[in-house]
């Protein structure tokens, strides 16, 4: 499984799967395979608008990985925000 892969590397999850956020399964399959999970929740945006939200939202992101321990979930929102879910 690639959960598995992810978090023996110690890899960052980031995905643009915001409808993950109402499967449970899925949530609790990040959580248990201890990963640190950052989610895009943007609506429908262009890559280049991606780019910039994930840009803008850097700083807080690598300030999370740098001082939190997995597993967590955090949401990346269009206004560059970074919030944690879970």
């Amino acid at each position: 499984m690639w959960l598995a892969g992810v978090a023996a590397r110690k890899w960052v999850v980031l995905t643009k799967d915001e409808r993950i956020r109402y499967r449970p399964l899925e949530l609790q399959a990040l959580e248990s395979a201890r990963l640190r999970t950052f989610i895009l929740i943007c609506g429908n945006v262009r890559g280049a608008d991606t780019a910039r939200i994930l840009l803008a939202a850097m700083p807080r992101i690598l300030a999370v990985v740098d001082t939190q321990k997995g597993p967590f979930i955090y949401y990346v929102y269009k206004d560059s925000t970074v919030r944690r879910a879970r």
